[in-house]
C-alpha cells in the first residue's frame, strides 16, 4: 500500500519549514543555508546543535536563521548519567521538542548529529526525520540490513574492500541507519593503492586514508544530497511502499550525479 509521508496540511500555499539538526560539525550546512536563499519552496527556519563548541550557530545567524544550543554533554551531567543512556536521551529529546515548537518545523534535517534520534521526537515528526549517512544503505548485509552502519561506516567498507563508497540520505526510525533510503551519491571509488595497504595488514595507512575519504564524501556530497531531499519532500514526492521510500514515483534511493548537484542551484529556484 502505497503512503503518504505524514508533513503540513497546505502543501500548495506555504513554504517548507526546515529545522537543522547537528553537532559539533555540519558539513553540509554552508550548502543548505545557500541553497535555501534561492529555494521557493522551502526555508530554514532554525538549527539546533547539541554541542556547545559547534561552528554551526555562527554559520545560521550569519544568514539570518535562529540558532539555538541544547547541549547535550551538560544536559547528561547534571543528571549524572551517561551518553549511553537512552532513558534519558527521551528525556532530553522531549525537551528538544519544547525548543522546536515555536518554530513549528514541517521537516527535521540531521546533518552529522552523532546522537541516537529516540521515540518522542520520531513520533512527533512521524516520517519527517531525515538522517545523512555516509554509506551506501543499498548495499545490504546478510542480516537483511544496511551492510555498513554507525560511525565508522566509511572505514569499515574500506577495510572490507569495497570498490567505492557513496552516502545516504534515509528516513530516521528508532532503528539507527536502517531507516528508508531517499537519496544517495555518485560514487566515490576508493583508490587502487588501497590494496597495498590492506596486503600489508597496515591499518594505520587504512584509517588515515578512510578519513580521508570520509571527509571527502561529507564536503562534496551531503550539502547536495540534503539539498535534493529537502526538494523532494517540498514538492510533495515522498512516499512509504511497503516499508520503502518512493521517490518521484520511483523506488528509492534516487542516485544524485555530481552534474545534477551542480544543477540544483537551478532546479532549487523553479516553480
Amino acid at each position: 500500500m502505497l503512503n503518504t509521508v505524514a508533513r503540513r496540511q497546505d502543501t500548495k500555499t506555504q513554504e517548507l519549514r526546515v529545522v537543522i539538526l547537528c553537532s559539533r560539525r555540519a558539513p553540509g550546512l554552508p550548502h543548505l543555508l545557500d541553497a535555501a536563499t534561492r529555494a521557493r519552496r522551502w526555508r530554514i527556519v532554525a538549527g539546533v546543535t547539541s554541542d556547545s563548541e559547534s561552528d554551526a550557530p555562527r554559520l545560521l545567524e550569519a544568514a539570518g536563521v535562529p540558532a539555538l544550543i541544547h547541549d547535550i554533554g551538560a544536559f547528561y551531567r547534571t543528571r549524572g548519567a551517561r551518553l549511553s543512556d537512552l532513558a534519558v536521551r527521551r528525556v532530553y529529546d522531549r525537551a528538544a521538542l519544547e525548543l522546536l515548537r515555536p518554530f513549528r518545523p514541517d521537516l527535521i534535517v540531521l546533518s552529522g548529529y552523532l546522537h541516537i534520534v529516540t521515540t518522542p521526537l520520531l513520533e512527533a515528526y512521524p516520517s519527517r526525520v531525515i538522517n545523512i549517512h555516509d554509506a551506501d544503505l543499498a548495499v545490504i548485509g546478510d542480516d537483511g540490513r544496511p551492510k555498513y552502519r554507525g560511525l565508522r561506516s566509511t572505514r569499515d567498507a574500506i577495510f572490507s574492500g569495497e570498490p567505492e563508497t557513496r552516502c545516504t540520505v534515509h528516513l530516521a526510525i528508532p532503528e539507527v541507519d536502517v531507516g528508508p533510503p531517499l537519496v544517495r551519491s555518485w560514487a566515490f571509488p576508493t583508490h587502487p593503492l588501497v590494496d597495498d595497504a590492506r596486503r600489508w595488514g597496515a591499518t594505520d595507512i587504512l584509517k588515515a586514508y578512510a578519513y580521508a575519504q570520509r571527509e571527502w564524501m561529507m564536503r562534496a556530497a551531503w550539502g547536495p544530497l540534503l539539498t535534493r531531499a529537502i526538494e523532494r519532500f517540498a514538492r510533495d514526492e515522498v512516499r512509504l511502499l511497503d516499508g520503502r521510500a518512493v521517490v518521484a514515483g520511483a523506488l528509492g534511493p534516487e542516485e544524485l550525479a555530481p552534474q545534477l548537484a551542480r544543477e540544483l542551484e537551478v532546479w532549487t529556484t523553479s516553480a
